[in-house]
């Protein structure tokens, strides 16, 4: 294959296929594609033997935005495939507590390059992810992000109620963890030239006490930092925060009651909600990773993506690894499409939620972006974006050898989707820089 450029300035002869800004999408099957010294886009369209006479012809390969992970566990990876079907809560406690428990900074720093590798070589070239709660172990991973090229937020987790830390008197552990990720948010905060973010992370309500939440979210604000936790994953999961927060009106008021939503909040899951729920996240404009992977593994709920979508809510995908299987988008793009089939199957979906293929592209991609704040700058291939790119071999994805790649580019994207296949993806770039994908 041509040797792909590894740092910009460059152009590229390919297909282009993307997702754009007013709604539309980008098809160009001879397409070009420029990328200036800063690594932003400047020349994006139709090839004609006058556009660039130094540019790299990579066809058949398809240039595509790069994909956006909303929500993945860096210590869980090494689990990834294991307890199928086992409830949430006992899952953790049997195969997640005891990896993050683990995760030092001479694991981290093992381990996180490779899941950046591992990342960038699915497609993804954002990610948001949970660290443990070892604060060195963060500052790794981050080291790790911030050598490797990637673009990440990342966040200590922060457990005072529910936790795996037997070191540390339990009245010492709120002030210890809001002193802990204060100062990793003062250190990587809008790193690497605003490549790295931080995200204050309180697990889940059932972790935390109510000081913990609300004090993690002033933090965030004062930062301008994310702030990422998880919302209504499981059934069991829902009755303890129940009981733990019997002055709540429900799952969401937890969170709300300590000011912690708004537009920097992600969270995770949110499949069981009630219709006051689902309004109050649209009201505050919080932000929803859907991981339908990890829903089936765990066999935690579907979510009707369909009507959360009808009501205005900010969605994008998320693996989830370890929970999720794979670390591959595509493949949480086919879990997210087999889900809405079930739904619409037993009449307890809707149109709304029966996405085409290149709705899931879109969502995998541009909608991140936008959950994150960042659709200005990533998440489709248009001119003045940095240029945070993938290149597919379509034929990777091809029922057999002899096949011709589909020509309409629904069909190239459901075959992403329905057939990815680990080698699909020949190439990732984040502002022009080719990733190390391993």
């Amino acid at each position: 294959m041509t040797t792909l450029p590894a740092a910009p300035p460059f152009a590229l002869r390919a297909r282009l296929l993307s997702p754009l800004a007013d709604g539309g999408l980008l098809d160009e099957r001879d397409g070009l594609l420029e990328v200036d010294a800063s690594g932003r886009m400047v020349g994006v369209g139709p090839w004609s033997d006058a556009a660039s006479a130094s540019a790299v012809d990579v066809r058949p390969l398809v240039l595509m935005p790069g994909m956006v992970d909303l929500h993945a566990h860096l210590p869980q990876i090494p689990n990834a495939g294991l307890g199928s079907g086992l409830d949430l809560l006992t899952w953790l406690d049997r195969y997640i507590f005891p990896l993050e428990r683990a995760y030092d900074r001479s694991v981290a720093e093992r381990q996180a390059p490779a899941a950046f590798r591992a990342f960038a070589a699915a497609g993804t070239t954002t990610v948001v992810a949970y660290a443990a709660l070892w604060p060195d172990s963060t500052d790794a991973a981050f080291a790790a992000a911030e050598e490797h090229g990637i673009r990440a937020v990342i966040g200590k987790v922060m457990m005072d109620r529910l936790t795996y830390d037997g070191d540390i008197e339990p009245g010492e552990i709120l002030e210890t963890s809001l002193r802990q990720s204060d100062a990793l948010a003062s250190r990587w905060h809008g790193a690497a030239d605003g490549r790295l973010h931080y995200a204050f992370t309180p697990r889940f309500a059932v972790s935390c006490t109510e000081e913990m939440l609300r004090e993690s979210a002033l933090l965030a604000a004062h930062h301008g930092a994310y702030w990422q936790t998880h919302l209504s994953e499981d059934a069991g999961e829902v009755s303890e925060v129940r009981r733990l927060f019997p002055e709540a009106r429900d799952y969401l008021d937890v969170y709300d009651r300590v000011g912690a939503l708004g537009t920097r909040s992600i969270l995770a899951h949110a499949i069981h909600l009630s219709e006051r729920e689902v309004a109050r996240l649209v009201e505050s404009g919080s932000r929803v990773a859907h991981c339908p992977g990890s829903n089936l593994f765990l066999s935690s709920g579907m979510m009707p993506l369909g009507a959360y979508r009808a009501a205005g809510m900010s969605v994008g995908l998320g693996s989830d690894v370890a929970a999720g299987p794979e670390v591959s988008i595509f493949s949480v793009m086919r879990a997210g499409a087999v889900t809405q089939r079930v739904l619409e199957l037993t009449g307890k979906g809707d149109s709304a939620g029966m996405l085409r293929p290149l709705d899931w592209i879109r969502l995998g991609s541009l909608d991140g972006a936008r959950v994150l704040g960042l659709d200005a700058d990533i998440g489709s291939l248009e001119v003045g974006k940095e240029a945070d790119v993938i290149a597919i071999d379509p034929r990777f994805t091809n029922p057999l050898p002899t096949d011709d790649p589909p020509s309409a580019a629904d069909d190239v994207a459901s075959r992403l989707i329905f057939r990815p296949h680990p080698n699909m993806v020949r190439a990732a770039w984040v502002r022009g820089r080719l990733l190390d994908r391993g």
